[in-house]
């Protein structure tokens, strides 16, 4: 045995084996989908807690409102997600919003029916045309960006037509009035830990109204209901996509449809279902802004569509579908809502959040390349 020989073979093929796994580990690291949007929103926060840190963006007030226009994201943010994941798009989410929420203040105000109601024939009408959609792409096999931006026009057009045909206007307001004492409107509009936020302000953890009738009251006052249903809508479709065959079925569908038949998966099925979660969540974001406002205005919903894709691909979804993280899009959202909100704190011009939107999805675009070259081992 010469000087330069191993002392024990098999050691040294142990310590070449930890070695091979720590690349392995390392490059799975590098391949999350994640990766990109976590490393954005710590730049994120890090950046306007330089610039606007002063400003109050990071007081209980100023959480509250960066929350609420994350929460907003985060919710069309979920449904893009499964749906861009399992092979598909849908256009028509910005104009499910206002769809929906004109048939909430038509059949709630005026056709006098309770709310309840008129909130549950939304979700059943946006997502009926949301299986319609998917039927559609299915039956007649268009790319679903053509068929989701033909219902982009039809539903907003529609949408405008019903509110001048019933109220002569496109803005319906007095919802807010039926609404009260309704038992499902407080599920989007009412708000959560009202009396631990009233502890909070007790104990001069958050700063309270000086003057007025509500002199004393905490700011902050309680969690709206839209950002419980943020956090709940992650949760499920995170344990939906990551712990259940029907998540399995998700991935399969996007990555190779027709490997996945010839295995078993209901392809045709699992896309439909996503285009009518994606509707879902839509009607979620279209009640809960119903309720704040106490009006339903037919032009909402105008561009979130492409917001909410941004957020899927900001959060490491690729457009070629199959692959992606709900954790991602959520993030990518929170990103939104961060900057949008950041940008008025430090005083910087509105108008440039949509140059920061092109730019993030230039770069996650390129960033999410990459990462499918890696994975696929293409040049």
């Amino acid at each position: 045995m010469t000087a330069d020989s191993p002392a024990d073979p098999a050691a040294s093929a142990q310590e070449e084996d930890e070695r091979l796994k720590d690349i392995s580990r390392l490059r799975k690291a590098l391949i999350r989908p994640e990766l990109g949007a976590i490393s954005g929103a710590i730049l994120v926060f890090v950046l306007f807690g330089i610039i606007a840190g002063d400003s109050g963006m990071f007081s209980a007030e100023g959480i509250l409102n960066w929350s609420i226009v994350s929460a907003q994201f985060i919710v069309i943010a979920v449904g893009a997600c499964l749906l861009m994941i399992a092979g598909e798009f849908d256009l028509s989410v910005g104009s499910m919003i206002g769809f929906s929420g004109i048939i909430i203040a038509i059949f709630s105000v005026h056709l006098g029916w309770p709310v309840w109601l008129a909130i549950i024939l939304a979700f059943v009408m946006a997502m009926a045309i949301g299986a319609f959609n998917g039927y559609l792409v299915i039956k007649t096999k268009l790319p679903s960006f053509i068929v989701t931006l033909a219902f982009l026009f039809i539903l907003r057009g529609l949408t405008i037509f019903l509110a001048i045909a019933t109220t002569r206007k496109t803005i319906i307001g007095g919802v807010r009035d039926v609404a009260e004492g309704d038992w499902l409107a407080p599920l989007f509009g009412g708000k959560v830990l009202t009396g631990l936020f009233s502890w909070f302000a007790e104990q001069g953890w958050i700063s309270t109204f000086t003057r007025g009738s509500r002199a004393g009251e905490p700011i902050v006052d309680g969690i709206p209901m839209l950002i419980v249903w943020a956090i709940a809508l992650v949760i499920f479709a995170h344990i939906l996509l990551t712990r259940t065959k029907f998540g399995n079925w998700i991935f399969a569908s996007g990555g190779d449809a027709q490997s996945a038949r010839y295995t078993g998966v209901p392809v045709d099925r699992v896309k439909i279902l996503m285009f009518m979660f994606t509707a879902f969540c839509a009607t979620v974001f279209a009640t809960a802004q119903v309720m704040e406002f106490g009006s339903a205005a037919a032009d909402r919903g105008l561009l979130k569509e492409f917001e909410a894709i941004i957020s899927v691909v900001i959060g490491g979804a690729l457009l070629t579908g199959g692959f992606g993280s709900v954790i991602g899009a959520a993030l990518g959202a929170i990103i939104f809502g961060v900057v949008q909100q950041g940008l008025f704190f430090a005083g910087v011009e509105s108008s440039l959040f949509r140059v920061f939107l092109g730019v993030i999805l230039l770069l996650a675009v390129i960033l999410n390349t990459y990462i499918r070259r890696m994975i696929t081992g293409e040049r």
